[in-house]
């Protein structure tokens, strides 16, 4: 990026957080969020609240109680990001897979026992059980836009039988114990309300493992392409009687593709799958149409089971869709496949913005935090796909894909921002803002 470049979208962030403005019912507080804001997308190797408010003249107390104690609606905030999300351009973008809700959950390390929701849990991050705490997200993509639109916080049983302990970090009364599925659920209905809207929703094993889920989902008639395990159960036709037999849990989907005369009978057909900075992959594939139970009844619908297998790797995976029984299997399959998304923007959250570094013993501040994360990831998201077009226009092969830079010169407020005196006493903004 060119310095006129890095100069542009330091304006263009000033008048992308003035649309949240009237958020704030004190106009000191929108200029630390500025602070915040810009201390996020700055190039600090911690962007925990003390480094950036030592970056930005604030003083570290400051900027805590803006995040914990200061009047500002961060639910609306949120509204208003999604919102925006629902009527950008790039959602009307042709896109033969449309808008893609990715859902999924990320975990930060963290030491001692006041963090809110932290204990000793299975931790992604390190890939074993540790002292954590858990977050679930919904993102969203569309092409190369991808961003996160949703999150909350995974409150363990432990943490909500506790409700001294709760207090003592802010967690409101009404924020109890959720599997990380039904937390899923409330993002998503929670966007939808926004007007946010999903051709497809797509998952890992755990969310397609839970019946509740998928049942959520065909309750709200929102289409899906679910990863599930080898053990999860189906049936491959109608049984005879009006209703199956008591007990009778199906067959697991690998016992299933592997025993079944039906399955061995159908050909394997190849697909391959796209990659930004890899080679293409070739996946075998197999699909059919079978039933679900649930609560002991035979769903009303048929679902896709689908089975795909790379020869390279010796990797198997199995998914489930709620899709038309005329899709094209191509299509399903690269929607499966699409959930690197979601791992790509927690990593650029992570490393550029911060994402895992809060550091504090207040809900309202994490959930706060997450909130600016994912409206400046969402920032950042929208500019680079603009600045991508404008670059190579109608073109998009010459482009080379390589890491993005940081843009340290963000973390500077315009001159028009700065901070009023600090005898100066705080005042209501206008209803105009």
């Amino acid at each position: 990026m060119t310095t006129k470049e890095l100069m542009a979208l330091g304006r263009l962030l000033g008048g992308y957080l003035e649309l949240f403005a009237g958020c704030f019912a004190y106009r000191p507080s929108f200029e630390h969020f500025g602070s915040y804001a810009r201390g996020l997308l700055s190039d600090l190797p911690r962007k925990s609240v003390e480094p950036m408010a030592l970056a930005c003249g604030t003083a570290v107390r400051t900027l805590q109680g803006f995040l914990r104690s200061a009047v500002w609606d961060h639910a609306r905030v949120r509204k208003i990001y999604q919102q925006r999300l629902a009527a950008s351009p790039w959602m009307s973008e042709p896109d033969d897979l449309g808008t893609i809700g990715l859902i999924d959950e990320t975990s930060v390390a963290k030491k001692g026992a006041e963090t809110p929701g932290v204990q000793r849990q299975y931790c992604g991050a390190l890939g074993k059980q540790e002292n954590c705490i858990v977050t679930v997200h919904l993102g969203l993509a569309r092409g190369r836009f991808k961003t996160l639109v949703n999150s909350d916080l995974f409150l363990p049983e432990s943490w909500s039988g506790d409700r001294d302990r709760c207090r003592r970090a802010d967690i409101p009364d009404d924020v109890v114990y959720r599997s990380k599925w039904r937390i899923a659920l409330e993002l998503l209905d929670d966007a939808r309300g926004n007007g946010l809207r999903f051709d497809r929703l797509t998952f890992d094993e755990y969310y397609g493992s839970q019946p509740g889920f998928l049942e959520g989902l065909d309750e709200r008639e929102q289409l899906f392409v679910a990863e599930v395990s080898k053990s999860f159960r189906v049936l491959s036709k109608r049984p005879r009687g009006a209703r199956p037999k008591k007990g009778w849990t199906g067959k697991r989907v690998d016992s299933l593709v592997r025993f079944s005369a039906n399955w061995h009978q159908q050909p394997w057909r190849k697909v391959q799958l796209a990659r930004l900075t890899l080679d293409d992959q070739e996946w075998e594939v197999r699909a059919a149409q079978v039933h679900l139970l649930r609560h002991g009844e035979l769903t009303p619908r048929t679902y896709w089971l689908i089975v795909a297998r790379n020869q390279r790797t010796g990797e198997t995976k199995y998914f489930i869709s709620n899709a038309p029984a005329d899709t094209p299997l191509e299509r399903l399959l690269r929607i499966a496949f699409s959930r690197w998304n979601i791992e790509h923007t927690f990593r650029v959250a992570k490393s550029e913005l911060g994402l895992s570094h809060f550091e504090g013993r207040s809900y309202i501040s994490l959930i706060r935090h997450l909130t600016i994360c994912e409206l400046l990831l969402g920032f950042v998201a929208e500019h680079t796909d603009r600045l991508r077009v404008e670059k190579f226009g109608d073109h998009p092969e010459t482009n080379p894909l390589r890491p993005e830079p940081t843009v340290p010169s963000l973390a500077k407020k315009p001159p028009h921002h700065d901070r009023p005196p600090t005898h100066q006493p705080s005042h209501p903004l206008p209803p105009t803002a």
